[in-house]
């Protein structure tokens, strides 16, 4: 009988067992990824919203508009510098990524956006 018999399937089964592995890590940063782009998504539409807010007010809070706009994007507004009465707005945004396959808990994804509204001036004539 050969010694090494059997040894082909120790090493197919540590193959198997890395590329499970491997295969559970893609997912999760894919799941983080998705997460990072919907952060990004939320930030830009929430400061878009308060941007226009603060220029043509509807006499909600920016705060408000910023908060409305993230939950429609999944996402939870962490900071919102947007003064009444500037032409600029940063928005900061999170979004929690849960349940990961290799690392256990929840993970936070964040992300800002700034958006500047550039009125002419009054002594630049319009064409």
């Amino acid at each position: 009988m050969n010694p090494e018999r059997g040894s082909v399937t120790v090493i197919v089964a540590a193959l198997v067992l890395v590329v499970l592995v491997l295969s559970l890590g893609v997912a999760d940063l894919g799941r983080v990824l998705v997460a990072r782009s919907r952060a990004r998504t939320a930030a830009d539409a929430s400061a878009l919203a308060v941007a226009q807010e603060l220029v043509l007010p509807s006499g909600r809070d920016p705060v408000d508009v910023a908060a409305e706009f993230a939950a429609r994007n999944g996402a939870v507004v962490r900071s919102c510098d947007c003064a009444t009465g500037t032409l600029e707005a940063t928005v900061t945004v999170e979004i929690t990524v849960e349940d990961l396959l290799l690392v256990p808990g929840s993970h936070a994804v964040s992300a800002a956006a700034r958006a500047v509204v550039d009125l002419p001036s009054p002594s630049t004539p319009t064409p």
